[in-house]
């Protein structure tokens, strides 16, 4: 899937939150329930509810209501969209593609 800039935007901002990248991290290991991903914080349960939100309304992370708790995932096609931005920034592209950013004033 290929987002334009903007809808990068939200991804790029929650992934620039430590809280938030470690729960990134842990789901990447696997899908968890809130309550495991909150033993692994020195934080509220609302405060993990706020970091969740950001995660899933941005759609890097998918929720699944389990009874009282949620279980939560990593969602591969928003990951990948994302690795696929940073691995285009870092390939060399064609010359003629970037002289219209190089160009003399």
């Amino acid at each position: 899937m290929q987002y334009s800039y903007a809808e990068y935007v939200p991804i790029l901002k929650a992934l620039a939150d430590e809280t938030r990248l470690k729960i990134v991290d842990m789901l990447s290991k696997g899908e968890l329930c809130a309550c495991k991903i909150l033993e692994s914080f020195n934080i509220t349960q609302p405060t993990l509810s706020y970091h969740m939100k950001i995660l899933t309304e941005c759609g890097l992370v998918e929720g699944k209501r389990n009874g009282a708790w949620i279980n939560y995932s990593i969602n591969k096609e928003s990951i990948g969209a994302v690795k696929n931005l940073l691995d285009d920034f870092s390939t060399n592209k064609n010359q003629s593609q970037s002289s219209d950013y190089t160009e003399k004033c």
